[in-house]
């Protein structure tokens, strides 16, 4: 029996994810520096953890609402209002997932029927593009460019836009760039996208680490954007809470409601435990994100600084944990350098086309790793382009 003419061919032609393999390969090496993946290298705070525990030692083991404790939809709410701008109504516009990832795949599934096209600027998050293939959508890849500062140009949204355009999705601050787009850039962005009658997924999972002077600025915030757009956010990034696995999205209640009811039939509801741990980060982790954020921004100074010194061009990131620079001098491909990189200096880091075509040429780098960490891998990175530099 031919067991892969079983299998849908829509999950057989996606390729795995590029971070995940160089992850395996780590995995099974030793002395090796990672600032491979895109976790916090922060323990969970303790009150957060704290929370969680009591509620198991209360006994509340029970499932929830489908779309999570209304207690934590309403901190969800509060928090949104005091820190972006946002107002939704707990009780029908927010829909508690596992993980922002979950949320996303609800957002599409809801919003994207078999055939419609799909906008998404690259380089970008790996699952975009197959959640979208997974829905029966096209995905249509806009490449940013470092000359731009990887911010996607109203110029290049228009020239992708086709009559099968249904939906763009948005992730700024940006992973795998650090870029981000303030209101100037997005207003320019939003009045294309209401020209043509679009919706938006905008991936907000960074929103709180943005190093610019203005901060984040929500595209759902600017003028008839609000209900044409479903934002993720989630607690792994903001409160180092990945393996609690804790995401959300807000939006029209029409649209929360059908992303719901998939997430009745394929999750029921999010870990219980989570939620209230997600609630006491909420109400009392203010300066638990103030203090994380300060370390990384320290971090991307270093960072920053030491790539340029070891002779790679490099975008300054303005948001997220990571830096994108351009490996051109050393005339590898981006898997190339990542290999050669990992096995000769024992640092690992991701290609940059595992992020889209247009990231080859580019490597992703996580500061979210200790400083010594970061200081002995610019130092064996700086020997490594001296040593291949053309």
């Amino acid at each position: 029996m031919d067991i892969t003419k079983r299998i849908n061919q829509t999950v057989l032609n996606i390729k795995p994810s590029g971070i995940r393999r160089f992850f395996n390969i780590v995995s099974e090496m030793e002395n090796v520096i990672s600032l491979g993946i895109g976790e916090p290298d922060f323990v969970t705070p303790w009150h957060i953890c704290d929370a969680g525990i009591y509620s198991l030692e209360k006994g509340i083991t029970c499932y929830t609402a489908n779309a999570g404790l209304l207690e934590l939809r309403r901190e969800i709410c509060r928090y949104l209002s005091r820190r972006f701008g946002l107002t939704y109504d707990p009780a029908t516009q927010v829909v508690v997932t596992v993980g922002g990832s979950e949320a996303i795949d609800l957002a599409v599934r809801t919003l994207v029927r078999p055939g419609d096209e799909v906008v998404i600027p690259e380089p970008c998050f790996v699952c975009y593009d197959a959640i979208v293939r997974l829905a029966g959508g096209v995905p249509v890849a806009v490449p940013t460019d470092m000359e731009h500062d990887f911010a996607l140009t109203p110029e290049a949204l228009e020239a992708a836009i086709s009559d099968k355009t249904r939906l763009v999705i948005l992730s700024y601050p940006n992973n795998p760039t650090g870029a981000v787009m303030g209101r100037e850039e997005l207003e320019q962005i939003a009045e294309v996208i209401r020209r043509h009658d679009l919706m938006v997924i905008s991936d907000e999972i960074y929103a709180e680490l943005t190093y610019t002077e203005e901060g984040h600025v929500s595209v759902a915030t600017l003028p008839d954007m609000y209900e044409r757009t479903v934002v993720v956010n989630g607690f792994s990034k903001t409160y180092a809470m990945t393996g609690w696995r804790m995401g959300y999205a807000t939006g029209h209640p029409e649209i929360v409601a059908a992303m719901t009811k998939i997430h009745q039939f394929a999750i029921m509801s999010a870990p219980t435990q989570s939620q209230y741990a997600a609630i006491e980060a909420l109400r009392s982790g203010d300066a638990d994100i103030e203090r994380m954020k300060a370390e990384y921004d320290a971090r991307r100074r270093l960072i920053t600084e030491g790539l340029i010194d070891a002779g790679l061009t490099c975008y300054v990131p303005r948001g997220a944990f990571y830096v994108f620079p351009c490996i051109h001098a050393t005339g590898m491909s981006s898997e190339e350098f990542c290999e050669k990189l990992l096995h000769e200096k024992r640092v690992a880091v991701v290609p940059g086309d595992a992020f889209g075509a247009c990231g080859e040429g580019f490597v992703r780098l996580s500061y979210a790793a200790s400083v010594e960490n970061i200081t002995e891998a610019l130092r064996r990175i700086k020997e490594f382009v001296a040593e291949h530099k053309k």
